[in-house]
């Protein structure tokens, strides 16, 4: 799945996986060892996440229904948890760096 910004087109993620079972929320990437550029993981739904049992940072895109960029938390380091971002309905975790170029209120889409 391709994650790009609509103004734009700019590519934020080129192989996003989607998790959206209860399992694969819950291991989330804590099985993986890294991020490559590009990857990302879409938890849907989600409002918060932590980075408990993870070896490496990711940046974290809060999203509402209409993937708005409602907040973004740059950096997040492991055993760390994100703020509870009330209206967001998912969540997509980038390599740390890779939502260098978003900010609140852009829209994305999905390819």
């Amino acid at each position: 799945m391709i994650f790009r910004r609509k103004s734009d087109g700019l590519v934020i993620a080129d192989r996003a996986e989607r998790a959206e079972s209860f399992r694969t929320r819950l291991l989330g990437l804590i099985p993986r060892k890294s991020l490559a550029p590009g990857e990302a993981l879409w938890l849907d739904p989600c409002t918060g996440i932590h980075t408990c049992f993870m070896g490496f940072p990711i940046d974290a895109v809060f999203l509402d229904r209409d993937l708005k960029v409602l907040r973004v938390e740059r950096d997040l380091r492991p055993w760390r948890f994100s703020v509870f971002v009330e209206d967001a309905r998912s969540v997509l975790e980038l390599p740390a760096g890779g939502a260098e170029k978003l900010a609140e209120g852009d829209a994305l889409e999905t390819a």
